[in-house]
């Protein structure tokens, strides 16, 4: 919604036959650690058939009070309040919780770490903050959702951060342009499970349900469905299960699971009413030859909701057929969200018979397997990350959708959030390496990693090398400066390093069409291009594809003011142009300088930032051209006046607040090698912010720019071309809207989603180039057909009954079970 204000968080509680708890949970809201301007409260007054809508207005003018005249269930009363709602965010609380002064703030500051983020569940803790209410999901193979450590001490991962499945409708919170995509809660629900469809669909659909431990409320008690009958909460569960596993799981999954869920609805049915279903069997000798038969309403509950599910399988195959069009994530991945998938949920000797037969059958227990990817970058991760690390990241991104991902710095990391494995490897830590090794099955590395590592050098695993930095050609204009013999070594070595790497790997990743031309020589010339590679892919795309840099499809977001008005020297008025990205010796920064110096003098307005001038990897020095660029300005006159230099690197997460404040984007560079198959990321950035460019002729870029009319193109070395240029892109309004409009078109080209295609096809069906075929090891374990299921008895199985019915029903459920068992043996 385009009316949404942003930061505003829309608290929605749902108020039936509850009006005290709601009055109380209103005055502890108001108390939280959050500014009373960026909050709005509604309540949905969801058909008491009281005087609950007055005593609210009495009670709490303050609120936007929705009424409904009937009682929509939790699903039907939330989608009301949130239709109501104007914030960014939407909380879910229950009427009958408490918030902690910090469970807002800790929620927002959660989104604000990755717009992939689009829910995150709250840790909820009983009212006086012993017990657990919530503090993670998971979910059975049969679709029932369910929260472990319920009433219990929180364990020890009680506040580790991580990814769930769901949160919990009693404390969470949604972003609400996502709650808007899932359409909200499914209102065929009623109640039960609507918080757990919810939250596989969010999943399903690319976004993260993340469990932040800080965002903390406290459940007073749970309604009691006993004024109801039990089993209208049986029926409920029941039903609503099977609507949430048949709306979400894939095709294969739902061939296998679907059976056996319906037939362990019934099994758990007979058992619940302690039936024989046997009873009815010819051979019984003797037996009851009336036509009917009584059966509990607990027992019923089960087949009438098999039923429900046949009646409403129209307007759920609607729904299934929209969901799986749309999902993004597979079930193999989703499975690692489940936790603990094989639990019974039910214990009686006769069910769990049933139980055991029915998984052993299906092998529903057995998670699907997912390929294992090892991505390694030379690059720190973190706050500050260069083009390298920002690469590997997104990779790692869109694979980890439907793969196991581990990312790899040999640079060191800080801690980050992310949905996948992040790790820190010493250069020269063969041990560490060797173990991430042997897990994988496919690798994926950038810059020195085959060199470093024996074990990498050796693999038998799919490698593959991206290879869209051609490092040797940086070497020709790096080290010229450096004694010829040593420049002459090391460009010799960048080469060495990159023949070992198109001499071993299975697929490259190249950033443009020009250097796939340019590669495709070198592997000719190593003889990768060969009949058993072009056998079945002539245009070998199969070997090398093209896969450049990309942008994030969320533009950016001026979050808060850090150039004009900011920095001395630049007025909030002022023209800003904006250097994006690093200083290298390869770029021609000075030119670019002299032109600003020229056109200050009949534009004092006219401000060039250079955003980034210490690399954040501790092994880059700076180059020998950010001192010489400094001492330039110094000398015309135009240092800290009209040129500025950052004296470190922008945080990843802060460069979009330089973005959006500069007014164009500028990169020059000189008319060499390096150009010629160059990708300067940094016109991503400009790109990714609509701004006006001026570039250099000579590369992939300048080509695009002049081709779809994005900015200017001029020549090298030329500072009146240049100075006009600049002109140009900063005061021509006509030309700068009309580039503006080109820009918006194009880049859509250039987001992750789409330039990571090839790769993303190309780990899905994993497999060694052709002229490296029967290297690989075996397959392993994991995607072999399971064994013979281990039948679920014993002292281990009767350890768990234990914890269940202590966990479910206490001391005294404990006791009479085991009294049971040992009358049962007798």
């Amino acid at each position: 919604m385009s009316n949404l204000r942003p930061g505003v968080v829309s608290v929605v509680l749902v108020n039936f036959r509850g009006t005290p708890d709601t009055i109380e949970a209103l005055r502890l809201i108001r108390a939280v650690d959050w500014d009373v301007l960026a909050l709005e409260i509604i309540v949905v007054e969801n058909g008491s058939g009281d005087d609950s809508a007055a005593v609210l207005r009495a009670a709490a003018p303050d609120i936007k009070l929705v009424v409904s005249k009937e009682n929509l269930g939790f699903a039907g009363g939330c989608n009301l309040g949130v239709k109501a709602s104007t914030g960014e965010y939407v909380a879910f609380l229950n009427n009958d919780a408490k918030p902690d002064a910090g469970w807002i703030r800790a929620a927002v500051s959660r989104f604000e770490e990755s717009p992939a983020i689009g829910g995150v569940a709250s840790k909820v803790l009983d009212w006086d903050g012993k017990l657990v209410d919530y503090v993670g999901s998971a979910m059975t193979w049969f679709g029932q959702g369910y929260k472990p450590f319920t009433a219990q001490p929180q364990p020890d991962n009680a506040d580790r951060r991580r990814d769930v499945l769901f949160g919990t409708g009693s404390a969470m919170f949604v972003r609400r342009r996502v709650y808007d995509a899932l359409d909200g809660f499914d209102e065929r629900y009623f109640m039960f499970f609507e918080d757990v469809d919810l939250g596989w669909r969010m999943n399903l659909r690319g976004w993260r349900f993340v469990y932040e431990p800080a965002s903390i409320a406290y459940h007073k008690h749970h309604a009691s469905m006993t004024s109801f009958g039990s089993f209208k909460e049986t029926y409920l569960l029941e039903r609503n299960a099977l609507f949430t596993q048949y709306k979400n799981l894939g095709e294969d999954a739902l061939r296998d699971a679907l059976p056996a869920t319906m037939a362990l609805a019934i099994r758990r049915s007979v058992a619940k009413g302690d039936l024989d279903s046997e009873s009815l069997d010819i051979r019984r000798p003797g037996g009851d030859l009336e036509d009917t038969v009584g059966i509990s309403k607990t027992t019923m509950a089960g087949v009438y909701a098999i039923d429900q599910f046949v009646e409403k399988l129209p307007s759920l195959k609607k729904s299934r057929d929209s969901i799986q069009a749309q999902r993004v994530v597979s079930d193999a991945k989703i499975w690692r969200l489940f936790g603990e998938s094989d639990a019974p949920s039910y214990q009686s000797e006769q069910f769990l018979d049933g139980y055991e037969n029915l998984v052993t059958a299906f092998q529903v227990t057995e998670a699907p397997p997912l390929t294992r990817v090892l991505i390694i970058t030379g690059d720190p991760l973190g706050a500050k990350m260069a083009g390298p690390a920002i690469r590997s990241w997104n990779m790692a991104l869109a694979l980890a959708k439907d793969n196991d991902v581990t990312l790899v710095s040999l640079s060191g990391t800080e801690l980050v959030d992310a949905p996948f494995n992040v790790v820190y490897v010493r250069p020269g830590d063969e041990r560490a390496m060797g173990k991430l090794e042997k897990l994988a099955d496919v690798i994926i590395f950038q810059g020195l990693a085959l060199a470093l590592f024996d074990c990498l050098r050796s693999t038998n695993k799919v490698l593959v090398a991206d290879v869209y930095d051609p490092m040797h050609l940086e070497q020709l204009e790096q080290a010229r400066t450096l004694p010829a013999e040593t420049w002459k070594k090391q460009v010799s070595d960048a080469t060495d390093v990159l023949n070992e790497q198109l001499a071993r790997g299975d697929f490259f990743l190249c950033a443009s069409e020009r250097q796939r031309h340019f590669y495709l020589g070198q592997l000719a010339a190593l003889g990768r291009v060969n009949p058993a590679n072009y056998a079945s892919d002539p245009d070998l795309t199969g070997l090398i594809a093209v896969v450049p840099f990309g942008l994030d499809s969320t533009p950016p977001r001026h979050e808060k003011q850090v150039l004009k008005g900011i920095l001395p020297g630049i007025g909030r008025d002022d023209k800003v142009l904006l250097w994006s990205g690093g200083l290298y010796n390869w770029f021609d920064p000075k030119i670019l300088i002299r032109a600003v110096a020229k056109l200050t003098s009949d534009h004092g307005d006219v401000r060039l930032f250079f955003q980034g001038t210490k690399h954040p990897h501790p092994g880059v020095p700076e180059m020998e051209i950010v001192g010489q660029s400094r001492e330039l300005a110094r000398q015309l006159g135009v240092l800290d006046s009209s040129v500025f230099f950052n004296p470190s690197w922008v945080d990843y997460s802060e460069r979009q607040n330089f973005l959006t404040e500069a007014d164009a984007g500028v990169s020059t560079h000189f008319d060499h090698i390096e150009t010629t198959f160059s990708f300067r990321t940094r016109i991503l950035d400009y790109l990714w912010a609509e701004l006006p460019m001026v570039v250099t002729e000579g590369d992939h870029f300048a080509e695009l720019v002049q081709a779809e009319e994005l900015g200017v193109v001029v020549p090298a070395n030329d500072a009146e071309s240049l100075a006009a240029a600049l002109e140009k892109v900063l005061f021509d309004e006509k030309f700068i809207s009309r580039v503006k409009a080109n820009i918006h078109r194009v880049r859509e080209d250039y987001y992750w989603n789409r330039v990571l295609e090839p790769l993303v096809s190309f780990v899905a069906d994993a497999r060694p180039a052709g002229d490296r075929l029967g290297t690989l090891s075996a397959p392993s374990a994991r995607g072999l057909p399971a064994g013979p299921r281990r039948k679920r008895r014993g002292l281990r199985h009767d350890l768990g009954l234990v914890v269940h019915y202590l966990n479910n029903g206490g001391p005294k459920v404990v006791l009479h079970k085991i009294k049971r068992r040992l009358n049962r043996h007798r």
